[in-house]
């Protein structure tokens, strides 16, 4: 798994277009706090017991159409799910997967607010909201 800062995972997806972008939080983060513009949502967990979810690794198959050399940048608040879910598919033979740093929203500032620090949105890159 490599490390990428926001801005040069835009690079990678712009400068690679079969480059596969997943956002790995919940549905409800994905739809109501914005996401990366292209990502796919594709959930590490979810509510509403927030476990792991069984079928990741086969739902980022299904849309890289099963090449595992086919890059995939994962995404997620803080850096955290992503790191996760970077290290299951790299134990499902996954050879080029990314992990944001940071994340979409980014650390916690000193009023315990995201967006304030880093993070995709911080950093001013493309993302929508619906």
């Amino acid at each position: 798994m490599q490390d990428l800062s926001p801005p040069d995972a835009l690079a990678l997806l712009q400068q690679s277009p079969d480059t596969l972008l997943i956002d790995c939080r919940s549905e409800m983060e994905y739809l109501f706090v914005g996401h990366p513009t292209g990502a796919h949502n594709v959930p590490w967990n979810d509510g509403p017991d927030w476990e792991v979810n069984p079928h990741f690794v086969q739902a980022v198959k299904k849309l890289a159409g099963h090449a595992s050399a086919r890059p995939v940048i994962l995404i997620c608040r803080s850096g955290n799910r992503s790191t996760a879910a970077a290290r299951a598919l790299e134990g499902a033979g996954f050879a080029n997967v990314f992990h944001v740093r940071h994340g979409f929203e980014g650390d916690l500032d000193a009023h315990r607010h995201r967006s304030t620090v880093n993070g995709w949105r911080f950093d001013g890159l493309p993302w929508e909201q619906y």
